[in-house]
């Protein structure tokens, strides 16, 4: 990172220094992230569960890895069509009433596939429609917390509550699954579903506590379609975050469709069924929640670039590897590194793009990485199901994960040119290395 002005600024004699495990956790100081944490672990768990049932349903119902990938495109192609709109009116709106809502919403939706699942109503179109549905909610939601976090935490603890939220969703991503695998193997699927419109409860609860400031936005006279343009024109022009995103979105592409042929792997080819699909996501899981948390104890964005290559890299050789492994615990623990190598990447660029992006845009700037990051996989769902029926899952696992390492390795050789254009724009949000700007100003030149 570049020196500060030549004046030496030094940290306040009375301001304790953080340990490296009170830096892991500092996002946590915040009463609305605590609350927002709570809540979101308990209802991120029911959507883990809706998310493994729903897919076992489909493959229950149908026996189809085309269908499966259909159905994944239905739920994710409105977060690709829809999320620009969204973007915009996160921007205007209040963003803490948005995510109440998209919330209520996705209640509803998980207590309906409740109520046709346990009446043995379900059919596989209305799996489809409610998967869109939730993908139109998805669409609001997403760039709405993503943009929320700085209004709950603060410039100086984005990075750390980014990290935190990585690895809550990872922790239900663990716990999810595992509950999910062995509910439907004794039960059925609609009870998983019922655990998810139940487990919304804790996060509107939590939501509604929060004692929230109604941040000054400046009032947009433009038309929503010129704020959407201004969006796409900020994320065009700026090298560094068109870079990320761009690996984001072939990733999501080519890469993330492992996970909607799972079921697949679980039962035909790994032959341990809907509990062997549970142990296969959480260990999944347990690489994504490690690689969240070594983010955390991170204080700074110096480096990130090259950890996006590397991790990106790491991603694609470990899915690989677990595209030809035939051994359950093999498979399995390949899957550790997979989901530490992608979980990294990920939570890499949103801190990235985070402190790079000026405030008045980063609820559209969120949509565009939503677009990459979901928007993307309903495509990449669609291809990886039909080629799975031509090829088979592990030929598709391959290509995509191919194609993921030669992603990074064109990343990594672009990444000296865009980095010096990176350190201008998070200089010009007030930020050197995720840390307040005079800190790191004084550290550079007491150094």
């Amino acid at each position: 990172m570049p020196a500060g002005p030549s004046t030496t600024v030094h940290r306040h004699p009375h301001t304790p220094a953080l340990s490296s495990g009170q830096r892991a956790w500092r996002a946590l100081r915040h009463r609305n992230f605590q609350l927002f944490f709570g809540g979101q672990l308990i209802s991120l768990t029911g959507t883990w569960m809706q998310s493994i049932a729903l897919s076992w349903l489909v493959y229950r119902l149908t026996g189809s890895a085309l269908l499966l990938g259909t159905v994944g495109f239905a739920s994710q192609i409105p977060v690709f069509l829809v999320a620009p709109l969204g973007g915009t009116i996160v921007d205007r709106a209040n963003r803490h009433r948005i995510i109440v809502g998209t919330q209520t919403a996705a209640m509803i939706l998980a207590s309906v596939l409740t109520v046709l699942t346990l009446t043995h109503r379900i059919q596989v179109w209305q799996i489809f429609v409610l998967s869109a549905l939730l993908g139109i909610v998805n669409a609001f939601d997403i760039p709405a917390r993503q943009a929320f976090l700085v209004e709950m935490v603060g410039r100086e603890d984005l990075m750390n509550a980014i990290a935190l939220n990585s690895s809550m969703f990872n922790g239900a991503r663990i716990i999810g699954p595992a509950i999910a695998g062995i509910l439907v193997s004794r039960i059925g699927e609609g009870w998983c579903f019922f655990a998810n419109a139940v487990s919304y409860i804790a996060v509107i609860i939590g939501l509604l506590l929060m004692r929230v400031k109604k941040p000054h936005r400046p009032a947009s006279s433009a038309s929503p379609l010129a704020d959407i343009l201004e969006g796409f024109r900020f994320v065009s022009r700026s090298g560094p975050i068109r870079a990320i995103l761009l690996l984001l979105g072939l990733v999501s592409l080519v890469g993330m469709p492992y996970t909607v042929l799972m079921p697949v792997f679980a039962d035909r080819i790994l032959h341990r069924g809907a509990h062997g699909l549970g142990i296969l996501m959480t260990f999944t899981g347990i690489g994504a929640l490690l690689g969240a948390a070594t983010l955390a104890f991170r204080s700074g964005v110096k480096g990130l670039g090259r950890w996006i290559a590397l991790s990106c890299a790491g991603f694609g050789v470990s899915l690989f590897a677990f595209s030809f492994s035939r051994s359950f615990w093999l498979s399995a623990a390949l899957l550790l590194p997979v989901g530490y190598s992608m979980m990294l990447e990920m939570a890499c660029s949103n801190t990235l793009i985070q402190t790079m992006v000026p405030d008045h845009l980063r609820g559209r700037v969120m949509a565009v990485y939503s677009m990459m990051f979901m928007g993307m996989a309903p495509f990449g769902a669609l291809f990886g199901g039909a080629l799975a029926d031509k090829l088979g899952a592990p030929i598709t696992v391959a290509v995509g994960a191919t194609a993921s390492v030669i992603g990074a390795i064109v990343f990594g050789t672009h990444l000296p040119r865009i980095r010096v254009e990176a350190r201008q724009m998070i200089i010009a949000q007030g930020l050197v290395g995720g840390e307040p700007a005079e800190e790191m100003n004084a550290r550079a030149v007491n150094d």
